[in-house]
């Protein structure tokens, strides 16, 4: 019930965001106005958008398909579709997108996928995720150092901000990863500790200890699987630039659906990494606010005052509304299937066991 309430107020968050952002960058106008500009954009563009958008959540699926089968796990792929847009959609209303792999293995465990293979599939796909835009962000950055520089302006403290907490948590992924025993000594004395102060209860203290020890045989299990499956995990990475780049290029569509060319497809994808950067390690649902601030700052020269804020509306439309609302949809009909495929398993526990469970 509290993370139900949690929820509801991150949406509520997200959605005042977005009203505020319009009532501010729209004050001034009237209504048929800002429908005159976003209807300049090419509609066969825009399609193209969408069809990105989907490619990029589509793009997980395939990698969650493509590691579940290496385990053995047969799970088809409009299953594994759904993970993700669950996935996304929790990360998008939960701050530094916290929400969105619990909520996949969750899902996966009650499609009976096991809960060691579900952690580590999540675990190896949140690096790979993190490790790529970090990558990007660096070759980006140092092949166009100057374009970067004149385009992020003032706002460069928060570019290296955003550089320096993507590092320190693929750095502290790695070392969970390759380090599982040593993690799991501090964090044992650390629930020893918050018992005997009383923040948790003792009484379950081995149960806490337990599900450590379990989370810990499953890191050893990844970084394990990673040493002999190297190929795999290039792959897997390599994947993710392909899904990467998908996301990115939305902007890139947007742009040219405005007839716009003076910046190419790489100074597109240069600008939208930094923004990336800067924004995704926030502490703020779907990093609402600060990403709008940021396209209007760091692509206010490249689509021109004419365009930057119709421009930032059809991006950010589709890469991050249209998945929220898709994803809302899915996770609400999982949910609901869900509820009735146990309802039916209830109904169908014979009666004399009913009488022996109560």
């Amino acid at each position: 019930m509290k993370k139900t309430i949690i929820y509801t107020l991150n949406i509520l968050f997200i959605i005042l965001i977005a009203f505020l952002t319009i009532n501010l960058l729209f004050k001034d106008q009237e209504l048929s106005t800002i429908i005159s500009d976003l209807d300049k954009a090419d509609k066969g563009w825009l399609a193209l958008g969408v069809v990105f958008s989907f490619c990029f959540v589509a793009g997980e699926s395939v990698i969650i398909k493509y590691m579940l089968k290496m385990f053995k796990v047969k799970i088809p792929f409009l299953r594994c579709l759904k993970y993700s847009f669950i996935g996304f959609f929790y990360s998008y209303i939960t701050p530094s997108s916290s929400g969105g792999q619990p909520a996949q293995m969750y899902y996966m465990k009650k499609d009976g996928v096991k809960l060691g293979h579900s952690t580590l599939v999540m675990l190896i796909i949140a690096i790979a995720y993190k490790a790529v835009l970090v990558v990007f962000g660096v070759v980006f950055f140092l092949g166009e150092r100057e374009f970067v520089t004149k385009n992020v302006g003032d706002w460069m403290w928060l570019l290296i901000v955003g550089f320096v907490l993507n590092i320190a948590y693929i750095a502290g992924l790695v070392v969970i990863f390759f380090n599982p025993l040593g993690v799991r000594k501090i964090l044992i004395k650390a629930i020893n500790f918050l018992c005997r102060i009383h923040i948790l209860k003792w009484k379950r203290n081995e149960a806490y200890i337990g599900r450590i020890n379990r989370l810990a045989d499953t890191y050893i299990e990844g970084a394990n699987y990673v040493k002999t499956h190297f190929m795999e995990v290039v792959n897997i990475f390599i994947l993710t630039c392909i899904q990467r780049f998908f996301l990115f290029a939305v902007t890139w569509v947007v742009y040219r659906s405005y007839g716009l060319t003076g910046t190419g497809f790489i100074g597109i994808i240069t600008i939208q990494t930094m923004i990336a950067i800067t924004v995704e390690m926030l502490p703020l649902p779907g990093a609402a606010g600060i990403t709008e601030a940021c396209f209007l700052v760091m692509f206010g020269e490249i689509f021109t005052d004419k365009f930057v804020k119709s421009g930032m509306l059809l991006s950010r439309g589709l890469t991050f509304y249209c998945i929220l609302i898709t994803g809302a949809v899915v996770t609400f009909t999982a949910h609901f299937l869900l509820m009735r495929r146990s309802a039916g398993e209830a109904e169908e526990v014979p009666e004399e066991k009913k009488e022996a469970l109560k």
